[in-house]
């Protein structure tokens, strides 16, 4: 190591302990012991554009280990990307541009926010996939104008994540070659030593996994970490897995030990810090050197590799007119649908599964949208949902149904990993009951204001024969309740249409959760795609004046059609209100929200699973608030009580 990098390193371990011990609260112990590797990685190999921090094909950088923030800001503010050094100096302070962990469309430079462990290096498999598919999907002879790595720093927490463990298996089986995960191995997490919790063969673990695996016995030797970065870029076939071997708290009076991990140091401690890395420069300043030496080594290579994608890619241009038009509309994410005359129709009164309803209308939607890739959790006979053009693989890149195993939780953050690429848009189904296990990432999503969309089947008990394992309860009130997520649950194919267009919209900043039926729901006259838009409307009005209101959505509209037009045989005008997105509508203005909810109306709401949520909307809910039993589906409605003649006397019992 020559004596600027030296310089430099020892600058992001100081620098870094005082932003730490200023804002009070941090994780030091990993500033200090992968300040080596980040350094590496930024200086030697990474290509970012400091003008531009969107340009296309910039080499990504997930910091999975998101408790090391401080790392990646100060890298952002060494690289020209963005951050000031008073923004380093208000790490983790109220409305600061330098929060605890990474957060995407906050801090101009973050990739992805991370902090829940595991994620990054899920999300990071979307990324790799993404690139891969629009490699294969564009690059000509000699014109590789989509050729970029997918960096992750993880820490051996991370690799414990079950989610972790989920993607690097697809990683390998997928022969992710621009994948290459930088595992800062300091043998020491929060609770002690890591052997205290895990005894893993590294090594042969990921090999099976079907990764190279490299091993750096010295973190602080930057040419060994260096070459081992060189040689996974150089890999064909596989993606790469090094573990570094570093000290946690590298300098630090109690270096080593957990209790650097997350715990600021005092100021006698950065004293002996400094004194022990011969360190004078003052404090939380970066030397005119080191700045140099990264405006020279990330700031101006990375324009400079920037300025000769963009002559590569005038070059194809020239050559490939048609290829580089659409290329373009991936570059700034310019598909939209121009029209729907073709779109799948049903005819009123024709019965299907809105499963079913949603698989075709998707595949429909394949056809319009070439950015929108994805599968489901080894559920694709069931769910209806598969990507177009065939599965995605190492023997077919261009396929855009993933294949995803039973990897919920890993599925959904790949998901997420390939809609933040740019350009492409991710998509991912299930059973609605397993959306337990992925749900941690729809939540990411949301933070990350990412329009990621997530398809769900089997929405209620009915099920049926597989039991209460199988049958969802809980998870709409979950999901609901989850800020900035729109959850449609669509009651027949003019409302899925309207859902599943909604969905994939240009301008979303939302995840989107759609539910499906497994059971067949009849098409009813009285529903509109448009409608959903609005998140509910007026499916059926009684009459001008109705005094009540049934709300409701899903499966239970066509049942809460018929009770009304029972009572209104009694002469008692109930009108029917569909709110299939609970979400949408309380964006709609107040004057529209009042024109549907009318205060002059007793309203009963109606559906089958938790009734938690909507005592809102109404001052009676018939729903479901224990949880399922293994029976037929013709037995689940009468032991429910979703029947017409149930619905009807209980409508009369608690509203008349």
């Amino acid at each position: 190591m020559n004596s600027i990098d030296s310089l430099c390193i020892n600058s992001l371990r100081v620098v870094g302990a005082e932003m730490i011990t200023k804002a009070k609260s941090g994780h030091p112990g990993i500033v200090l012991g992968a300040a080596p590797i980040v350094h590496t990685l930024f200086t030697r190999h990474i290509n970012i554009n400091a003008q531009d921090d969107k340009w296309y094909n910039r080499d990504r950088f997930i910091l999975s280990a998101g408790h090391g923030s401080t790392l990646l800001y100060m890298m952002l503010h060494l690289s020209g990307v963005s951050l000031t050094m008073d923004d380093l100096k208000n790490l983790r302070q109220k409305d600061s541009m330098t929060p605890g962990h990474p957060e995407y469309r906050h801090t101009k430079g973050v990739e992805i926010s991370t902090g829940p462990l595991g994620q990054g290096i899920a999300s990071a498999v979307g990324f790799a996939i993404a690139e891969s598919y629009l490699a294969a999907k564009f690059n000509q002879p000699g014109l590789s104008v989509i050729d970029n790595n997918t960096f992750v720093l993880c820490g051996d927490g991370d690799l414990q994540e079950g989610i972790a463990m989920e993607a690097m298996s697809l990683a390998g089986h997928l022969g992710l070659n621009k994948l290459i995960i930088l595992h800062d191995s300091n043998d020491i997490q929060l609770d002690g030593e890591v052997s205290f919790a895990t005894s893993d063969n590294l090594k042969a673990k990921f090999e099976a996994m079907g990764f190279n695996y490299i091993k750096v016995e010295d973190g602080n030797d930057i040419d060994s970490v260096d070459e081992a970065i060189s040689t996974a870029k150089n890999s064909s076939d596989k993606p790469t897995f090094i573990e570094i071997k570093t000290i946690i708290g590298y300098g630090a009076p109690n270096s080593g030990e957990s209790s650097i991990h997350g715990k600021p140091m005092s100021q006698d401690d950065i004293k002996e810090l400094r004194k022990n890395l011969e360190y004078n420069y003052p404090e939380l300043e970066f030397a005119n050197e080191v700045k140099e030496f990264y405006k020279k080594n990330v700031t101006e290579r990375g324009i400079s590799a920037c300025n000769e994608w963009n002559h590569l890619l005038r070059t194809y241009e020239k050559k490939y007119p048609e290829e580089y038009a659409e290329l373009m509309k991936f570059v700034y994410d310019d598909f939209e649908i121009d029209s729907v005359d073709d779109i799948p129709t049903w005819k009123v009164g024709e019965a299907e599964s809105t499963r079913k309803e949603m698989g075709k209308i998707l595949d429909w939607l394949s056809t319009k949208l070439p950015n929108i890739m994805g599968g489901s959790a080894d559920l694709t006979a069931s769910t209806m949902v598969k990507g177009a053009d065939g599965i995605y693989g190492k023997d077919n890149p261009l396929g855009r149904n993933i294949k995803f195993g039973v990897r919920e939780h890993a599925m959904a953050a790949i998901t997420n990993g390939i809609t933040l690429y740019g350009g492409m848009r991710g998509f991912c189904a299930g059973f609605f009951v397993f959306s337990d296990y992925l749900k941690p990432a729809v939540r990411l999503a949301a933070i990350m204001g990412l329009p990621s969309v997530f398809l769900f089947s089997h929405d209620t008990v009915c099920v049926g024969e597989d039991g209460p394992t199988h049958q969802p309860v809980e998870q709409l009130t979950m999901f609901r309740s989850m800020p900035n997520t729109n959850v449609i649950r669509p009651a027949d194919a003019k409302e899925m249409t309207g859902a599943m267009l909604h969905a994939f919209k240009k301008d979303n900043t939302y995840p989107t959760v759609i539910t499906s039926s497994r059971q067949g729901l009849p098409n009813l006259e009285e529903t509109s795609a448009e409608g959903v838009s609005k998140g509910a409307y007026v499916a059926y009005k009684a009459a001008k004046d109705s005094k009540y209101a049934f709300v409701t959505c899903g499966s239970e509209l066509s049942l809460c059609l018929e009770v009304a037009k029972k009572l209104k045989a009694d002469g008692i005008n109930v009108d029917v209100i569909s709110m299939p997105s609970i979400y949408l509508f309380e964006k709609q203005s107040d004057e529209y929200k009042k024109s549907i909810l009318k205060d002059s109306q007793k309203r009963m709401a109606v559906e089958m699973g938790s009734s938690l949520g909507w005592y809102k909307y109404a001052s009676y809910v018939k729903g479901i608030d224990t949880f399922g039993k293994s029976m037929p589906i013709s037995k689940i409605f009468d032991e429910y009580g979703f029947t017409v003649d149930e619905i009807y006397n209980e409508f009369k019992e608690n509203l008349m």
